[in-house]
């Protein structure tokens, strides 16, 4: 298949385009620099100059393509709803672009939170949370099935580790750092769920491949590593103790941090028969290279 990806040249684009390459398609990836576009000619792919605000391009690229794979999203949270409508635009047009074709759209989105237990791919997140635009906006390219494409989402859970992630763990790296210890939020006992970034790149190509249409898939390796886990391996790597510290010292990510949010991947397991192969979230903190 020939593949178009946005966000080919962000964290996880740049793992899901060597997985695509890897397995006979041919790719073209969005890229809204020179850097971008260096990178993702690097990788192996055809570049398509243009972002997310380009809507001319985003229909190019999806008009050309056997699939398209939607990764890019603007993650300004002082402006979030604007991001949400930039997003919802977007899929719109590549949506629109592939109408009656019978062809793959896949997006990103987040695993919700389902207070009391683990999430499943059949729960949605909260109303009114950070997460209600993203999840709108995943229900609307759903619905495009009605339309004559074959639809599904990939949720990532809050962290998506590996060689080079600058994300959430990574700013508790750095947080620990400048505060002297290695904190987590009340107990510490609140789980995050997460993935590799090869395991995720592979269920991306998988759900391009063979998702029924209108699947929701979870992308999640750990189920809920706890908060106080991550805490201590972080602490042993830098020397520093460990203690519960407020929300506000961890700045936009307390509030994060201090939801218990495990989530599922059975259903996605069974489905496409993805198995996570690359280490979990602890083993790969363990590795060393967050601290190099």
């Amino acid at each position: 298949m020939r593949v178009f990806v946005t966000g080919a040249s962000g964290w996880i684009g740049s793992a899901v385009l060597p997985e695509l390459i890897g397995a006979g398609h041919r790719v073209t990836g969005l890229a809204r620099s020179d850097a971008s576009a260096a990178t993702v000619a690097a990788a192996g792919a055809e570049v398509l100059r243009g972002d997310l605000d380009d809507l001319d391009a985003l229909r190019a690229g999806a008009a050309g393509a056997d699939a398209v794979i939607h990764l890019a999203f603007v993650h300004d949270f002082t402006d979030f709803d604007a991001s949400i409508r930039t997003d919802a635009r977007a899929a719109e047009a590549l949506g629109g672009a592939l109408e009656g074709s019978g062809k793959p759209l896949v997006v990103a989105h987040g695993t919700p939170a389902a207070p009391g237990r683990v999430a499943t791919e059949h729960d949605r997140s909260v109303p009114g949370g950070l997460g209600a635009g993203r999840d709108h906006n995943a229900r609307a390219v759903l619905a495009m099935a009605e339309r004559g494409l074959r639809p599904s989402v990939v949720r990532l859970p809050r962290t998506v580790h590996g060689e080079g992630d600058h994300g959430f763990i990574a700013g508790l790296i750095a947080t620990a750092r400048a505060k002297g210890v290695s904190g987590y939020v009340g107990d510490g006992s609140q789980r995050w769920p997460a993935v590799h970034v090869r395991d995720a790149a592979r269920l991306f190509r998988l759900a391009a491949e063979q998702a029924p249409t209108g699947s929701v898939l979870h992308a999640v390796g750990d189920e809920g590593v706890p908060i106080r886990a991550v805490a201590e391996v972080i602490s042993r790597h830098l020397g520093l103790p460990t203690a519960s510290a407020p929300a506000e010292d961890f700045g936009f990510l307390g509030a994060i941090l201090a939801v218990d949010q495990p989530a599922s991947s059975t259903l996605t397991r069974d489905l496409l028969d993805w198995h996570p192969t690359h280490p979990g979230l602890l083993e790969d903190l363990d590795a060393g290279h967050y601290f190099r």
